[in-house]
């Protein structure tokens, strides 16, 4: 049965889309089933897996209104391994259609019930809010990663998330975890950057990933590639920091192979 994480911040530009792809391209190249759900009707996940969003003829939008099964949307990448259910812009419109239906936040996690056991991980990349979609994605998740950028505002709405999180937990997923903390763009040269990480590890403790995801201009080139980093320069240290956060994900589950 596959583990679903989802990748969650209401902020945005902390890195969500790119932790997304990179850690699903990372596990799939340490040879695990992965899929990847692009929720956020940007289709930035999509994109930069080389995925034109206009060509996606079913994807997130026809799983969860019914259209479509996610078998049928489901489509291969470049990447062993490595499969992806992309979406196109009209998702924005999904949350509007869903309103007023009765249990609404299940809907995603019905659509890919029938395909979880096909992988051994499910990362879904959720859009930069705490509307329908993303409540959709915390309710199929076991597990939730939050990015935060090492910048002066890094905690800037992370309470509302946590308390959104707290919520979910109460009403929806019992069973919903904090998969960890996540630092991204991170500059060792900038002490405000390092005051930064000592300030979320102080207060979080075990919480954050020792991984840390340093700025690194391959991860920045590769999506423009349609490519994750891990396929664009596996040399490169951010393809590195991935598959560090891979490896780190992989023994906090017990699931070194």
């Amino acid at each position: 049965m596959g583990k679903i994480i989802s990748i969650a911040n209401q902020k945005g530009g902390v890195g969500k889309t790119t932790t997304a792809t990179n850690l699903s391209a990372a596990l799939a190249v340490l040879e695990y089933q992965v899929l990847l759900i692009d929720a956020d009707p940007q289709a930035n996940a999509t994109s930069g897996l080389g995925i034109d969003p206009e060509s996606v003829d079913k994807g997130v939008y026809e799983c969860l209104l019914g259209h479509a099964s996610a078998d049928d949307c489901i489509i291969d990448t470049d990447t062993p391994n490595l499969s992806l259910l992309p979406t196109r812009i009209d998702l924005v419109g999904a949350e509007l259609e869903l309103v007023n239906e009765k249990q609404r936040e299940y809907f995603l996690k019905r659509a890919i019930e029938p395909v979880k056991d096909n992988y051994d991980f499910i990362i879904i990349d959720c859009s930069p809010s705490l509307g329908l979609i993303t409540l959709n994605a915390l309710a199929a998740s076991d597990s939730v990663i939050i990015p935060i950028q090492s910048e002066y505002f890094a905690l800037e709405g992370l309470g509302k998330l946590l308390n959104t999180i707290r919520i979910v937990q109460t009403r929806l997923n019992p069973q919903l975890s904090i998969e960890g903390l996540l630092i991204t763009m991170y500059d060792s040269r900038l002490r405000l950057a390092r005051q930064v990480v000592d300030d979320v590890r102080g207060h979080f403790k075990h919480m954050v990933f020792d991984t840390l995801i340093y700025r690194n201009i391959k991860i920045a080139e590769a999506p423009s590639y349609g490519k994750s980093v891990i396929m664009y320069d596996a040399t490169c240290s951010g393809a590195i920091n991935y598959i560090n956060l891979a490896n780190e994900i992989l023994r906090r589950n017990n699931l070194k192979k």
